[in-house]
């Protein structure tokens, strides 16, 4: 399977079963301009004139097609034979994420229908194969200049400007089959309980059959170990809830990323199922005007993280590119990031796990505050929580950002309102993470973290404006060329601040190594800043615009192809 099959790891690491089947690799492909393939039914034969590389999208190199121009609709074909040894077993496909709206066709009829670029896509399909060969069609529509979708930073003019880039169309993450007994674990939740030392772990069936019972294992590090706790529960219906008690675990944090396995085994007499998954023992919650991690206050080192790439634009050319950016990350100084305006492939999550690296996982933003941009939002946000809501490394959920899809949110208490809604939702699907409202200004009140963006390019005039932090009576003022932190009738708390935007601080390195001169520059200018924050006491953290050059945007500490811009040392040195 593996071979030169493209992002060949398994994709679903919370979650692993061990049968599967990775269908990336060459598909037939084909732009629909005029938009005839539903009329003229290309799911049930057409001649497709292209063939692209699945799971890269057709703007990237890694495609084999690179066409960055305005595609809305595109469609995908190819066989595929089910494994022999899943006779008897139901058989999901899934994609990992494709962007935006997707029609999923198997042997021409159609299994499945989702909205939404970000999110994951599961269709049953085991009552439409065939013995022998089968067909996969996917048609995915995704309007190149529609400001109504959730996109994030891909832009909607014909070519990246500003502050915007290269459009991510259709399948950009695995495509996969998965078999499975008809009764098999569909979803579970694992909650650690820290100042408990225990393990919450919800599952739910697919089906609801008498008798059924839910095992959970919890392992050690150590794998010749025994078990450090095991139970064993019957079902209520289609779910279970499994308490664990685990008083001897090392807590999870960026300096002791301590990890524990974790096996879930369904019991039926209408088969067996088991999955693998993982866990770290933590806690996040914001006290006194600090973030505490573990119960401690913990400063916030982040930097701004795009997740693009130049040759795979979204999707990242190997699992190796998502690990380096997690540890060349840690390497220059920083304890996490702020994934920005994407919600990433969840092997970036995995690493960030496994190395130990804190993450805001962001949604991608509409621009403009519409009915069908809200309708998107409310739709996808969601998933996109429950999808990484058992990652020990994402400790905060940051719906909006700078008020994009929510343009009026200063004065307005109808969007204010819906924006309100949306916090609390995600509160109410997550009671463990922090939640920042719209990162960069305009909070509102129920927003736990008060995250601000400030360019200023002077450091001392910088520094002299946030120097109040944390003293009495303070209240964060509207910084130069920014927006008011609160939106109106809205009131300061004294959550804790971050400095969620700054720096910026660019240099564009044509060569294999920049210029020494702009090199001293650029180190003595980034070491400023993080000296104008480092010495405010009630500051909770930063985090740096950014990680990496993006196309036109050359304000990273990394090149778009990943070469630092100087020496990761002296990075680290300025950071510190």
């Amino acid at each position: 399977m593996h071979g030169s099959t493209p992002r060949p790891e398994y994709p679903r690491p919370q979650m692993v079963r061990d049968a599967w089947l990775n269908l990336n690799g060459p598909w037939q492909f084909a732009f629909d301009p005029d938009d005839r393939g539903l009329t003229e039914r290309w799911h049930e034969g057409h001649a497709f004139d292209r063939t692209i590389t699945v799971p890269f999208c057709p703007e990237s190199p890694l495609s084999g097609i690179g066409d960055t121009g305005y595609h809305d609709v595109v469609w995908y074909h190819r066989t595929f034979t089910v494994p022999p040894e899943w006779r008897g077993q139901d058989v999901h496909l899934h994609i990992g994420a494709c962007d935006f709206e997707t029609h999923l066709y198997v042997n021409g009829r159609l299994v499945g229908h989702h909205v939404g670029g970000y999110t994951p896509i599961t269709a049953d399909v085991t009552s439409y194969l065939t013995e022998g060969e089968n067909t996969i069609t996917v048609r995915a529509y995704d309007g190149g200049a529609d400001k109504t979708q959730p996109r994030g930073k891909q832009d909607w003019e014909p070519e990246p400007h500003a502050i915007w880039h290269t459009r991510t169309t259709g399948i950009w993450q695995t495509v996969w089959l998965e078999p499975v007994p008809p009764n098999h674990i569909a979803d579970l939740m694992l909650t650690p309980e820290f100042d408990q030392n225990m393990l919450i772990v919800r599952a739910m069936a697919s089906q609801f059959v008498s008798g059924t019972t839910l095992t959970v294992i919890v392992h050690d590090q150590d794998e010749g170990a025994a078990p450090l706790a095991q139970d064993t529960v019957p079902l209520s219906g289609n779910r279970a809830r499994v308490a664990l008690s685990l008083p001897d675990v090392r807590p999870w944090s960026p300096e002791s990323p301590n990890l524990y396995p974790v096996t879930l085994r369904l019991e039926s007499a209408a088969g067996a199922d088991a999955v693998r998954s993982y866990f770290g023992m933590r806690k996040v919650d914001a006290r006194d005007g600090k973030v505490r991690l573990n119960n401690e206050p913990y400063f916030l080192k982040l930097v701004l993280d795009h997740g693009l790439w130049p040759d795979g634009v979204s999707t990242a050319p190997t699992d190796e590119a998502l690990r380096f950016d997690v540890q060349v990350a840690k390497e220059m100084g920083y304890n996490g990031a702020r994934k920005h305006q994407k919600v990433e492939d969840p092997r970036w999550l995995y690493w960030a796990d496994r190395l130990g690296f804190l993450v805001w996982g962001e949604m991608g933003n509409s621009y403009g505050f519409t009915p069908e941009g809200c309708a998107y939002f409310r739709r996808e946000w969601p998933e996109a929580v429950m999808r990484d809501v058992n990652h020990p490394c994402v400790i905060a959920w940051v719906p909006f950002n700078e008020s994009w899809g929510i343009e009026g949110l200063g004065e307005n208490v109808v969007v204010q309102e819906y924006v309100r809604d949306i916090v609390l939702l995600t509160k109410r699907l997550d009671p463990t993470r922090l939640v920042v409202a719209n990162d960069g200004w305009e909070q509102i009140n129920e927003t736990d973290i008060m995250g601000l963006h400030d360019y200023n390019r002077d450091p001392d005039a910088f520094h002299r404006h946030w120097a109040g932090i944390g003293s009495p009576g303070y209240a964060p003022a509207k910084a130069e060329h920014t927006v008011m932190p609160m939106a109106v009738g809205q009131r300061y708390n004294g959550q804790p601040i971050v400095i969620t935007e700054f720096g910026g601080v660019p240099l564009r390195v044509e060569d294999e190594q920049p210029d020494e001169t702009a090199q001293a520059r650029f180190l003595e200018r980034l070491a400023a800043f993080n000296r104008a924050l480092l010495t405010i006491p009630g500051l909770a953290g930063y985090c740096y615009t950014m990680l990496t050059d993006v196309e036109q945007e050359d304000c990273g500490l990394l090149t778009y192809d990943r070469r630092p811009k100087a020496p990761l040392e002296a990075i680290r040195h300025a950071n510190s």
